[in-house]
C-alpha cells in the first residue's frame, strides 16, 4: 500500500480526480499498486472510547449511502456492497451501533459528502454522535473509495481516507478504514485485519481452519483426516502450530503458511498445547517424555531450549504474557487443576485462581492485566476473567451450555470462545470483554472448537 498524508487544502479532490487518479489507474493496470491512501484531514483527538469499561454504552453512528460520482450502475451496486461491509464491521465491534437509515433527515450522497456540504444539525437531531460519508468511483474494474468520519457535535472531520484498488479488494479497503476509525476512537487498531484459527470437523475428522475476524473467508489449513487440535498463531501470522494425531501419538506440527515448510515435535509420549512467544519464533509446549506433563521452550524446528516447569503433577496449556517474560498455565500441583503464573527470569510461581475446583485454559489479555480462563462449578463450564493484581474473578458466561477455549482479540476488546448453547453442538462465539453481545461467529457444517485469535497484520 502506498500512503501519503497531507492537509486537505494541498490535496483537493478535483486535482485527485483529474491528475492523480488517471496515473493510478495506469499503475494499477500494470499491477504496480494494491492500495492508494490519502489522509485528507485530522481533527484533534476524539474522546477515547474505553473498550474495557464494563458499563460501556454503544456510540450511535450514521453510515450514509455512498455517492456514485459517475452515476453508473456498477458504482451504485459496489457502493451498496461497500456500505453493507462497513456497517457489518462497525456493528461487530460492540462499542458502535449503526443507525437505521429510515431516521436520516438528509442524504449526503446527493447533497455532498465533504465537510462544508453537511448540515450537522440533521445528524445531532436524530442522536447520531458520529457520521460516515462515502463516495465511489469505478473505472474499468478499478475502484476508488472516498471515506470520511465526522464528529457531529464538534462538526469536525476525524478521519478522511481515499483507497484505490480492484473491485475484489473493496472488503479489504473498508476494513483498512475501520482500523483507522478504531485507532481514532479507542487508541487501538481494532480487530479488522486479524484472523481466527479454529478446529472444525470434516466427515467425522478434526481439521484446522482459519477465517477473518468476522467469520468470513473460511479456509481449510489441514487435511490429515485425523484429529488436529489446539491451533496457535505466531506473532507475525506466518506460522501456525497445532497438535495432530495423524501419525499416532499426539505430535506438534509447526507450519509456515506461505512457504510450505515447517517441523514436527515428536518426543516420546504426549506433545501438546503449543503457544508462540511474542515477537520470536520460539514456542512453549507441554511434553511428557520425562514422565508427567511439563512445559518446555522450543525452537521453531522443535528442538528443546529449556524446561520451564519442574513440579509434581501435570503442567499444561502455557500462554505467554504480551511481553514474553511470563507464562500462565494450568497445573495440578496442589491436587486440582488451577491457574498459575511463572516469571521466566526469576522463576517465581504464583497461584492465580483459588475459587472453584477446576480452572483451566488460561489466556492472557493483550494489555497484560487480565487472564481469561475456564472454570467448572457445580457441573457448569463457564468463562471467567480475572484481574491479575486484584485476583477477583468475573464470570462472563452463565446458563448457556458449556463455554470453553477463550481467546482475546488483538485489541483486547473482545473474546472468542466455544459454546454448546445451540442444541448441545459446539460452535464458536464472540463477546465483548464485559460479557455483552454474545453471538455466534460463523456458520459452518460440523462442530467448531478451540479458536485462537491472531494479532492484527501490519
Amino acid at each position: 500500500m502506498v500512503s501519503f498524508a497531507g492537509n486537505k487544502r494541498y490535496c483537493p479532490y478535483n486535482m485527485f480526480n483529474k491528475v492523480i487518479l488517471p496515473i493510478l489507474y495506469c499503475f494499477l493496470g500494470m499491477g504496480g499498486i494494491l492500495f492508494f491512501s490519502i489522509s485528507i484531514s485530522s481533527a484533534r483527538e476524539y474522546d477515547y472510547i474505553n473498550v474495557s469499561n464494563p458499563f460501556l454504552k454503544k456510540t450511535p453512528i450514521a453510515v450514509t449511502e455512498f455517492k456514485a460520482f459517475n452515476g453508473h450502475d456498477t458504482e451504485v451496486k459496489e457502493g451498496k456492497t461497500a456500505r453493507y461491509i462497513l456497517k457489518e464491521a462497525l456493528d461487530f465491534t460492540g462499542y458502535l451501533k449503526t443507525m437505521n437509515s429510515v431516521a436520516f433527515l438528509s442524504n449526503p450522497a446527493e447533497s455532498g459528502i465533504q465537510l462544508g456540504q453537511i448540515n450537522f444539525r440533521d445528524w445531532t437531531g436524530i442522536g447520531a454522535e458520529l457520521l460516515i460519508t462515502g463516495g465511489i468511483i469505478e473505472n474499468q474494474g478499478k475502484v476508488t473509495l472516498k471515506l470520511r468520519l465526522f464528529d457531529t457535535f464538534k462538526t469536525k472531520l476525524l478521519v478522511g481516507k481515499v483507497y484505490t484498488g480492484s473491485r475484489s479488494q473493496i472488503r479489504q479497503m473498508i476494513h483498512l478504514f475501520c482500523s483507522e476509525i478504531s485507532y481514532k476512537l479507542t487508541g487501538r487498531g481494532g480487530v479488522f485485519n486479524s484472523k481466527i484459527a479454529f478446529v472444525s470437523t470434516v466427515k467425522g475428522k478434526k481439521e484446522i481452519f482459519t477465517c477473518d475476524f468476522d467469520g468470513q473467508n473460511i479456509q481449510q489449513i489441514t487435511s490429515h483426516k485425523s484429529i488436529s487440535l489446539s491451533p496457535s498463531w505466531s506473532s507475525d501470522r506466518k506460522w501456525l502450530a497445532y497438535v495432530s494425531y495423524a501419525r499416532g501419538n499426539p505430535q506438534i506440527f509447526i507450519k509456515n503458511l506461505k512457504e510450505n515448510r515447517g517441523a514436527i515435535v515428536n518426543y516420546k509420549g504426549m506433545n501438546i498445547s503449543p503457544d508462540w512467544m511474542p515477537g520470536q519464533l520460539k514456542l512453549a509446549a507441554a511434553l511428557s517424555f520425562s514422565g508427567d506433563q511439563e512445559i518446555y521452550l522450543l525452537t521453531v524446528k522443535g528442538k528443546i531450549i529449556k524446561r520451564i516447569t519442574k513440579s509434581w503433577g501435570i503442567d499444561v496449556s502455557p500462554k505467554f504474557s504480551p511481553d514474553g517474560k511470563k507464562i500462565v498455565f494450568t497445573s495440578k500441583r496442589t491436587g486440582t487443576p488451577q491457574i498459575y503464573i511463572k516469571d521466566l527470569e526469576s522463576e517465581r510461581v504464583q497461584r492465580l485462581t483459588f475459587k472453584g475446583f477446576n480452572n483451566t485454559s488460561a489466556a492472557w489479555s493483550p494489555d497484560g492485566r487480565k487472564i481469561a480462563y475456564v472454570g467448572i462449578e457445580k457441573n457448569n463450564i463457564d468463562i471467567f476473567v480475572i484481574n491479575i493484581d486484584s485476583g477477583v474473578p468475573v464470570q462472563l458466561t452463565m446458563n448457556a451450555g458449556d463455554n470453553e477455549d477463550p481467546s482475546w482479540s488483538p485489541d483486547g476488546s473482545m473474546l472468542t470462545f466455544t459454546s454448546t448453547r445451540e442444541g448441545g453442538i459446539p460452535r464458536i462465539f464472540v463477546m465483548t470483554v464485559s460479557g455483552t453481545d454474545q453471538r455466534r461467529l460463523l456458520r459452518l457444517k460440523g462442530k467448531q472448537t478451540q479458536p485462537d485469535w491472531s494479532m492484527s497484520k501490519n
